[in-house]
């Protein structure tokens, strides 16, 4: 195309312009459209400076004409070109049909053979089969398969019997080897190529070897007994051998155990854990793998480190012990270089169990092995260090760091058995899960053991109760006693109980094995100090005597902490015999030495006054409130607590309730018995002053009137009714409530009885009226301040009645008498007729005629 263009463009050069110029890639394009290339053309027909004048000139079309008869003659030329290659190309695909027809029947003719063979085998088996008796149908059948089938497994046990005869002549020749030459040269063989398979080999050979040793060759093993030089014995023959068989076999089995514990180690050493797998699985199969647990756990750098630092001293300061050893602060916690290994015990286990399970098939048994030396060797013997540091502190201090180190390490166990080990992040197994549980045990058993833990509980109780109690037991000790006497027979047990308080307490402080921080703890709850000198020579006060409510919530915390150790400390079958022993010191301590100490100190003071002529010192009085309230919440405290930790055995929790009623029995007999002797001083000594009663005292003479008018009442009144204020406010401060409603109504009806009494005594003139008037105003007021009955207050207000007597004249006495009653006025709320005449009768105008009319009229 382009050789025609140019031909043209020379033929041409002198009268038209240069035409456009194609090649083939212009119309062999998928773009190509004979529109569009015919309107190019044309586009270009005209010259370029001509184009914009197209009026001017007409159009030429012999540029196009000749530029198409190019173009036709270069598209033949073309379509010859493409006309050959077709041919070729057809040509081409002739040939490749014809080869794969030939193919495919050549092929054709493998597969029918192939297919005949294959009918033929099946008609052979079928044939064989229906020879030896197996059921077959027309063409293929099960019975094939079935012979097959058969036929592979006698080839496998063929091939079994086969490699069990090959092992067994190996054994044999190893065993002729070593018993005839002493060698192992077989053996060394296949342990030098060191793959673990041969290994293994080695291991099972040399394990049967040993026993066809004790066997055939039972001298080198000792065993003479029953063995003749010549003959048989016990169906061995009486050989003797040249080499000593088991001397070699051990020698063998030693240096190839050595020789998988140095490969082993060196696994360890890379982390290479499928190395480390394959020698834990033949010394499995060797020797139970207790060699390579052995060493496995022996060279982890918990153990080798730990023991470098187990020489190191507990590091708690001086100020951590004695918080320990001071039962009023709260404890510290666990100490903390066993904390410290606790926690780092916690991380090497959770990543050690991830290597132990993929470098021993049996994990489990090296996972109970690396925690028992763990436990038994790490933790136990920092443990035992703690709680003998603490030992040489307190009893408490013991109590506490046991506590804390149980219960730090308890914690441990269940993170562990949360954690999973070798079985993350599943929970451990159960085989795991009960070596844990029995290391823990392990490891406190020593302190648990029997009642050495609760006789710990109730040693060190005691010494904290007898040094709170040791002033008060010495000023109670030292009280003078009623001389004889009922009261003084039951006081004796008391006595007895402050005497062995006191005498425990004073042993404790001399005791030999007592260790400082302990002698100054004591001494400091006692409120001593440690000048050596006589304890029997302390000066005590009269507060030290009586009941603080504060000593007793001291006593009661430390109880509740001693509970909540004794819970998680000892075993729960053992909670109910724990909690009486606890229960039977309490009610010792608290309630019998301290408030029915005070008590019976209460009730010697009232009884010591009940025939005093003096007024009485009613100071002892006020006691009673605290030991009530000690009482009450002693008593709650046993029910809520300790009577419940008892209910899992039927027999301790009723014998506990029993004792816990007789103790409140007990308390509450003796306050009554303090409030009646008191109510008896209080009657006696208003009895004796009554007695004081001058007869003029209601008798004034005239000139006396002006005196009478200006006197509020008499002294003897006013003495009554400044004692009664005094018994009256010492009752409230001592008891509330009901108690102290019952005891103001039993005095005030005992006053009242006592005055109804006393005014029917003295001869009352005019003016002595009004003083009775005024004496009676001031008991019934007296009276009603206090918290009586409705039913004593109308009883009291019968007084007021007895004073009207003397001073009304004669027609209100007759209107008196017509609303008298018909029982006592001491009793009742109206006089009855007898009182009343026995009143009016001490009026000194009794003989008028207006006072005998109406006694007439009665």
């Amino acid at each position: 195309m382009e050789r025609v263009t140019s031909a043209g463009s020379r033929s041409s050069r002198a009268l038209f312009s240069k035409g456009p110029r194609f090649t083939l890639d212009d119309f062999s394009s998928t773009d190509f459209i004979v529109r569009d290339f015919v309107d190019s053309l044309a586009d270009t027909a005209l010259p370029v400076n001509r184009r914009s004048q197209p009026a001017q000139q007409a159009f030429d079309p012999k540029p196009l004409i000749r530029t198409f008869e190019n173009a036709l003659s270069q598209l033949a030329t073309l379509s010859e070109e493409l006309q050959e290659k077709e041919s070729e190309l057809l040509s081409q695909v002739r040939r490749a049909e014809i080869q794969h027809d030939q193919t495919l029947d050549t092929l054709g003719r493998k597969l029918d053979q192939s297919m005949t063979q294959f009918e033929a085998l099946d008609l052979s088996l079928n044939n064989a089969g229906d020879a030896n008796g197996v059921s077959g149908r027309s063409g293929r059948s099960d019975g094939g398969g079935n012979i097959a089938v058969q036929i592979g497994e006698k080839l496998e046990e063929l091939d079994r019997k086969r490699t069990r005869a090959q092992d067994a002549t190996f054994l044999i020749q190893c065993w002729a080897e070593v018993s005839d030459t002493g060698q192992l040269t077989r053996l060394e063989e296949i342990q030098r190529q060191g793959t673990a398979e041969g290994k293994v080999k080695c291991a099972v050979i040399a394990r049967q070897l040993t026993r066809i040793s004790q066997r055939l060759d039972p001298t080198s093993w000792g065993q003479t007994n029953g063995i003749r030089t010549q003959g048989i014995t016990n169906g061995v023959a009486g050989v003797v051998r040249k080499h000593n068989t088991r001397e070699v076999l051990e020698k063998f089995c030693e240096t190839l155990e050595q020789d998988l514990l140095k490969q082993f180690n060196d696994s360890y050493r890379y982390q290479k854990f499928d190395d480390m797998m394959e020698c834990s699985r033949v010394l499995g199969d060797f020797n139970g793998g207790a060699s390579v647990i052995a060493v496995f756990v022996n060279q982890h750098s918990i153990f080798i480190d730990r023991d470098q630092l187990m020489s190191d001293e507990v590091t708690m300061d001086g100020e951590t012990w004695d918080q320990l050893a001071d039962p009023d602060s709260d404890p510290p916690g666990v100490e903390p270089s066993l904390q410290s290994l606790i926690d780092e015990v916690k991380i090497v286990m959770q990543e050690e169990s991830f290597m132990i399970k993929r470098a021993f098939p049996y994990y489990e048994k090296v996972l109970a092995r690396f925690i028992q030396r763990i436990f038994q060797q790490s933790i136990q013997q920092r443990l035992e260090m703690v709680l003998e540091k603490a030992k040489t502190i307190s009893s408490l201090a013991f109590l506490r760091s046991l506590h804390a180190s149980r219960s730090y390490i308890s914690a441990l166990i269940e993170d562990l058995k949360a954690h999973g080990l070798t079985e993350h992040p599943e929970p451990v197994s159960a085989q795991i899960a009960q070596t844990l549980d029995q290391q823990m045990e392990e490891l406190f058993v020593p302190y648990l053991v029997g009642t050495s833990y609760i006789d710990r509980e109730k040693k060190s109780l005691e010494e904290l109760y007898n040094s709170l109690l040791f002033r008060f037991t010495i000023y109670h000790s030292r009280r003078k006693k009623a001389a004889s006497g009922f009261m003084a027979s039951l006081a004796q047990q008391g006595n007895l109980l402050l005497a062995s308080a006191k005498d425990a307490y004073m042993e404790r402080l001399d005791s030999s094995d007592l260790t400082p921080t302990q002698k100054a703890m004591m001494l400091r709850v006692a409120g001593l100090k440690d000048n050596n000198n006589n304890k029997n020579d302390i000066e005590v006060s009269d507060e030290d005597g009586v009941l603080s409510t504060a000593n007793a919530k001291r006593m009661m915390t430390w109880l509740a902490e001693s509970v909540r150790r004794t819970l998680e400390l000892n075993s729960a079958s053992e909670t109910p015999k724990d909690v009486n022993i606890l229960l039977n010191l309490l009610l010792t301590s608290m309630a019998h030495v301290y408030v029915e100490t005070a008590l019976d100190a209460a009730l010697d003071a009232a009884t010591a006054q009940e025939n005093t002529k003096t007024e009485p010192d009613l100071s002892y009085l006020p006691s009673i409130r605290p030991a009530v309230t000690i009482t009450s919440i002693m008593s709650r405290f046993i029910t809520t607590v300790l009577i419940r930790l008892a209910e899992g055995n039927a027999t301790v929790r009723r014998h506990m309730e029993g004792q816990t009623k007789l103790a409140m029995e007990a308390t509450e007999k003796k306050t009554n018995s303090v409030m009646k002797s008191t109510l008896d001083v209080a009657i006696n000594y208003v009895t004796r002053t009554l007695a004081q009663q001058k007869k003029l005292d209601f008798r004034p003479k005239d000139n006396d009137l002006e005196d009478v008018v200006d006197a509020l009442q008499t002294s003897t009144c006013q003495s009554i009714c400044t004692f009664l204020g005094k018994v009256a406010a010492a009752a409230s401060q001592a008891v509330d409530g009901h108690n102290l409603e019952v005891f103001s109504t039993e005095l005030a009806l005992a006053v009242h009885r006592l005055l109804f009494e006393h005014f029917k005594k003295f001869q009352v003139n005019a003016t002595g009226g009004l003083m009775v008037t005024k004496d009676i105003a001031r008991y019934v007021s007296t009276m009603k301040e206090w918290p009586v009955t409705k039913e004593a207050e109308g009883v009291i207000e019968v007084l007021t009645e007895i004073g009207y007597l003397f001073i009304i004249g004669p027609e209100a006495l007759r209107e008196r008498s017509r609303n008298l009653g018909s029982g006592s006025g001491a009793s009742g709320k109206k006089l009855s007729k007898a009182d009343f005449k026995a009143f009016v009768q001490r009026r000194e105008d009794v003989s008028s005629v207006g006072i005998q009319s109406v006694l007439a009229g009665l």
